[in-house]
């Protein structure tokens, strides 16, 4: 398959781009295209075919949920089977912008984009690359990100043309990815409000809007064997490098000195080795390749830049990657939920 790649230029020949991505996705192939939170990879939501074709150009795991975007609020009284007030006072705050939310679904929606699951997860983007994709193709799209199963999530054209070039129909070229991580997941489909993935919306500011929410533990941890999951990667090793990822947690000259010790002996061997760590810290370690995520108060910063470094270890071959941790006030928490994952849940802990 060739890959037609089209870039947004904000000029009338855009109209074209979408009128060809509109047509493609209608006829049940795949287009990647650009969101405020990373890229997606776009099918149309309710042609059962179409979307088991994302799980096949990914590698993805069939019992892994899909996001279906909208650009109309009204779009969730046709997709899902009961709209909760809290889901209509969430969208009016949050709507456009990084939030999905999970309802109990109507039967029109396929059970293969929801893992078999009774809910479906829904999201309305803010990008206006996004939004005018959706409101102009005619239909409902079901996208994760754009990026082969497993591997960190795509923040730039470039990285989805390193994944998928050759098992989609289009890319659509516009780097005006903002917040770096994916979005903000809340399950409204029981009683007390749930957060199954940590984004740019956090806990502190849907208890603002409607009152208790709880966190799903697995968020910082996994799930059990055999539990299927409700949201998008809570079961699977993600957005991880080729290189062996440790994150190091502890008082900061000790975790300096493990990280520069575990280096100097990884070296030693011949190993290339690389250290993620902040603007403040990364003159503090002896080693070939430092890398600053950003700065440290700055999580919106690391959260950008988070799956752009992860990528380029792989471009340096890197065989072995230590990272310090980082805050987890805001959307820190998504950041090292994500780094976690991209560890396989390898942390160590000092004293």
């Amino acid at each position: 398959m060739e890959t037609i790649i089209k870039k947004i230029t904000h000029t009338e020949e855009d109209k074209k781009i979408y009128e060809q991505a509109g047509q493609i996705l209608r006829e049940g192939g795949l287009v990647a295209f650009p969101t405020e939170t990373v890229y997606g990879l776009g099918a149309d939501a309710l042609d059962a075919k179409a979307s088991a074709k994302i799980y096949a150009a990914k590698g993805r795991p069939s019992d892994n949920p899909l996001i279906v975007h909208i650009a109309d609020v009204n779009a969730l009284y046709d997709l899902a089977k009961e709209v909760p007030d809290k889901a209509l006072v969430l969208a009016e705050k949050f709507w456009p912008g990084p939030l999905t939310m999970i309802l109990k679904k109507k039967d029109k929606v396929p059970d293969s984009i929801t893992g078999g699951l009774g809910t479906v997860a829904i999201r309305m983007p803010s990008h206006p690359v996004a939004a005018e994709l959706i409101r102009s193709s005619g239909v409902y799209i079901a996208a994760p990100s754009a990026n082969t199963s497993g591997k960190p999530s795509p923040t730039r054209a470039e990285h989805v043309i390193n994944d998928l070039s050759g098992r989609i129909d289009m890319i659509i070229q516009d780097d005006t990815v903002d917040i770096g991580v994916e979005s903000t997941i809340i399950d409204l489909s029981e009683e007390v409000p749930t957060i199954l993935r940590p984004g740019y919306i956090t806990q502190a500011m849907f208890e603002e809007a409607i009152g208790k929410t709880i966190i799903d533990p697995a968020i910082m941890g996994s799930l059990k064997e055999g539990v299927v999951p409700k949201a998008p990667g809570m079961k699977y090793k993600h957005y991880a490098p080729n290189a062996d990822v440790t994150i190091v947690e502890g008082q900061h000259e000790k975790v300096v000195q493990y990280i520069n010790a575990q280096i100097a002996e990884k070296e030693a061997e011949g190993h290339r080795c690389a250290v993620m760590a902040t603007d403040e810290t990364k003159d503090k370690y002896i080693c070939s390749d430092i890398v600053s995520a950003g700065h440290k108060d700055d999580e919106l910063s690391v959260a950008r830049n988070l799956y752009a470094i992860l990528r380029d270890f792989d471009k340096q071959n890197i065989e072995f990657v230590y990272s310090e941790s980082f805050e987890t006030k805001n959307v820190g928490q998504a950041v090292m939920n994500r780094l976690i994952k991209a560890a396989g849940h390898k942390i160590v802990k000092l004293d």
